[in-house]
């Protein structure tokens, strides 16, 4: 076939069905293994597929299924609520090798809970999940989640609307930052607690957390 754009355009589009569909597969594979609950807690509210990294063979295997509130934490975008990872008691002894690494991991962050450190003693892993496990360095890691918050200590994400509580100015350019300006969409720094990047007068620029205030709080 002679290469045109528009053959191109339908490969990307073929393409882009086959991923779909593969992943349309995967999803259903796994929703039957969980039966459309989180593997870590049991809930059946909100629950979506979670990659345990690295990932190993792209498979099943390599996949669980968490609600909102397990991978919001799990991926250090929400405070660790100890009284919820209670569930690790059972969730821990899966058959699954994604659900064991998660729930190792998990535990070692809580592992200055007594009930933590006791599962931590008897959880077994063998030692192909246990070295899986240990690839992220998350088990070195405590309870402590560092958070984008504003002034008010309210938690800051992507998306949100924010409100300057002091006027700024913005180096290296004329424009003022009055207070009170209503900044929209707003995008976290990943590296940087302390800051998010916005948009005022069609200029993108990086402001304090500790100068906003979340709209609506």
């Amino acid at each position: 076939m002679k290469w045109t754009p528009r053959t191109e355009y339908i490969k990307r589009i073929i393409f882009a069905h086959l991923i779909k569909k593969e992943s349309m597969k995967l999803e259903a594979l796994l929703l039957a293994r969980c039966e459309n609950k989180c593997e870590l807690c049991k809930s059946g509210e909100d629950i979506q597929i979670y990659e345990v990294l690295p990932q190993q063979n792209g498979d099943a295997e390599d996949c669980i299924m968490l609600c909102n509130v397990c991978r919001t934490q799990v991926e250090k975008k929400a405070e660790l609520n100890s009284g919820h990872w209670y569930c690790l008691s059972e969730s821990m002894w899966s058959e699954v090798p994604g659900v064991q690494v998660v729930a190792w991991r998990m535990l070692n962050r809580l592992r200055n809970e007594s009930w933590a450190a006791d599962n931590l003693d008897m959880i077994y892993l063998d030692d192909e999940t246990l070295a899986w496990a240990k690839a992220t360095g998350d088990h070195e890691n405590d309870a402590t989640v560092e958070l984008h918050k504003d002034c008010n200590g309210q938690l800051l994400q992507s998306g949100d609307t924010v409100v300057l509580i002091k006027s700024l100015d913005v180096k290296g350019s004329t424009l003022n930052a009055k207070m009170g300006t209503v900044v929209k969409n707003i995008r976290i720094v990943e590296d940087n607690t302390e800051q998010i990047e916005g948009k005022i007068e069609g200029q993108t620029i990086v402001i304090l957390t500790r100068y906003v205030r979340k709209q609506g709080i």
